[in-house]
């Protein structure tokens, strides 16, 4: 049965949450069939497949391209897009608005928001209206600029008490589950127990309620993987197998071989 936002929400803890990011229909697809609970189309795309060196460039359109193409190959899994920077907190009615067309035109179930003191209100207004929120806390990437990086987060009894305060917020405003990104482990052990709604870690160790990586990490598409994830295979060499195999049998001739082509009788010589 698909997992619905209540689903997640009312998570019962009796197995983790699984959630992988996908950026296109056959990724999707794959995942989906393999019974991963929540796809999350993130603005992760900008690193992982646009080109982009950082996650900042990505645009709202991009990110409903890629949803609606993720959500016309999902049957089961949750969709959540992600709202990527610049696309919320400018102004209410605009915020609103881009997070709107993520559901009607981009199909997904709900919305991410990295968040801070600004999302509270947001998160509110977006659950009022019938729009489901992800918070996002701890390393938050569109912040980079304001954080010098990509370092872990919350590692100060100041730093982690500000993000406990915000999951507590957030949760009050009606998110239905929170993202711990890079953070201690303690931390968020600490969160996920004093929260009702369900956290999923991404380098926030073992103790959250379910899991969520990068799906270029995970299939190991990609020069580099962060520290805190995993690589369980080695997509990026099959396909260099697979493409080199090719050029190689384009240029020795042996493909297309007789059975790749077709010749059809009393077609005359043009020439």
């Amino acid at each position: 049965m698909s997992p619905t936002v209540a689903d997640v929400r009312s998570h019962s803890g009796e197995r983790p949450i699984t959630m992988l990011t996908a950026y296109d229909a056959p990724t999707a697809r794959i995942a989906d069939e393999t019974g991963i609970d929540v796809l999350l189309v993130g603005d992760s795309m900008g690193n992982t497949v646009l080109g982009y060196e950082d996650t900042l460039s990505v645009t709202l359109d991009e990110v409903l391209s890629r949803t609606a193409a993720v959500s016309r190959a999902t049957e089961e899994a949750l969709v959540v897009a992600d709202m990527p920077f610049l696309s919320f907190g400018v102004s209410e009615e605009r915020s609103i608005e881009n997070a709107g067309r993520l559901l009607t035109e981009g199909g997904a179930d709900a919305v991410k928001l990295e968040c801070g003191a600004h999302t509270v209100d947001l998160t509110e207004r977006l659950v009022d209206l019938g729009i489901p929120v992800m918070a996002h806390l701890g390393l938050t990437p569109q912040h980079v600029n304001q954080l010098g990086g990509y370092g872990r987060q919350g590692t100060t009894a100041e730093a982690a008490e500000q993000i406990a305060d915000l999951a507590d917020r957030h949760e009050e405003a009606g998110a239905f589950s929170l993202v711990l990104e890079h953070v201690p482990a303690n931390l968020a052990a600490a969160v996920t127990g004093e929260l009702s709604i369900p956290t999923i870690g991404i380098g926030a160790g073992a103790d959250c309620d379910g899991q969520v990586l990068v799906v270029n990490d995970v299939i190991g598409l990609g020069e580099w993987s962060p520290p805190f994830s995993r690589r369980f295979g080695d997509v990026g060499g099959e396909m260099e197998r697979a493409i080199t195999a090719y050029r190689e049998a384009v240029t020795s001739g042996e493909f297309p071989a007789s059975e790749h082509s077709h010749v059809e009788e009393g077609v005359e010589d043009p020439y």
